[in-house]
């Protein structure tokens, strides 16, 4: 029977010392220190502003007193979890952070069919004024599209309550009544993001052989079964990746424009875990309490993050790691 050694010991029956750990490493960043020079700025951007403020995580576990400082603070372990998943409003924070989230994600697939037909389409001209125009929105802050909202909606003067008005209907409280919370801030953000949103898409499309299609022509496919087997297996790759990430903020809506949009008519669907964090840590100054709910949002997106990153691993050949 033969036996396969490891390269260190062919090298030292060849009369040469193994090359340790540390020297391969030298010898790695010697051969390729440009490339580690021009992503040093961006890792130490991500160490101070992502890692180091990791440190003051501990004041979740601490009755912070800010005369005190961190180190300072006594420890009072889980209280104050066991506040928050004990209050009245845990359970209306975290539906209404899931509802918001699961209606986002189910609008995923729309950048994608917006891609697939930007794609197909046989006019230069009439293909670059669909993109600008699908575009632009992106570029309008959430403040303005907030404005919009408002502008556009007001029961007395706004557009849409006008319109309904010409054809005989009462004006309706659009930024008032809860129900019209969720869609109204999804829907506007699938106006601001939808273009933008694509372009990756594009790209990826844009990498596509030609000569698949060809092929596919010669089979007989017609367009839509040539975007069905050769543009979306194609992208796919892409698809899982956008789609693991978006996962990994998945509890995270959008801070700003929930709170531009909240008010006291339509807080029973517009309160979410963001904004109570916000409201609980710099007006009330429950740092400690507030730093707690913030923890325990992050740690649901990490493990929702890897599991559906796992889960992508073992049914594709794509993942994040």
């Amino acid at each position: 029977m033969t036996t396969t050694r490891p390269a260190r010991d062919s090298e030292a029956a060849r009369g040469r010392a193994p090359i340790s750990r540390g020297r391969r490493l030298r010898r790695g960043l010697a051969s390729s220190w440009q490339l580690y020079l021009l992503a040093a700025p961006a890792l130490i951007f991500f160490l101070v502003f992502n890692y180091v403020p990791m440190y003051g995580v501990q004041i979740a576990f601490k009755d912070f007193i800010a005369n005190r400082g961190i180190t300072g603070s006594p420890w009072i372990g889980f209280e104050n979890f066991e506040r928050f998943f004990g209050s009245f409003y845990f359970w209306r924070l975290l539906k209404n952070t899931l509802a918001l989230s699961l209606y986002q994600l189910l609008l995923f697939p729309l950048p994608i069919v917006l891609a697939l037909a930007l794609n197909e389409l046989r006019s230069r001209l009439f293909k670059r004024f669909s993109q600008t125009l699908t575009y632009a929105p992106h570029f309008v802050s959430t403040v303005v599209v907030v404005g919009m909202l408002f502008a556009f909606l007001d029961p007395n003067t706004g557009l849409v309550n006008h319109v309904l008005g010409l054809v005989g209907l009462d004006a309706v409280q659009f930024m008032q009544e809860p129900g019209w919370f969720r869609h109204l801030y999804v829907w506007s953000g699938v106006w601001q993001s939808l273009g933008w949103g694509t372009i990756i898409y594009l790209a990826a499309l844009a990498g596509v052989n030609p000569e698949l299609h060809q092929a596919a022509q010669v089979d007989g496919a017609n367009r839509l079964q040539r975007i069905r087997h050769v543009n979306l297996p194609a992208i796919m790759p892409t698809i899982i990746i956008l789609f693991i990430l978006d996962f990994g903020s998945f509890m995270s809506v959008g801070f700003e424009k929930v709170l531009l949009m909240n008010n006291n008519l339509n807080a029973s669907t517009a309160d979410v875990i963001q904004t109570f964090v916000y409201e609980a840590g710099l007006l009330q100054g429950q740092y400690s309490y507030a730093a707690a709910v913030g923890l325990f949002d992050s740690v649901i997106n990490i493990a929702l993050l890897i599991t559906v990153n796992q889960l992508a691993r073992k049914y594709s050949e794509n993942s994040l790691w």
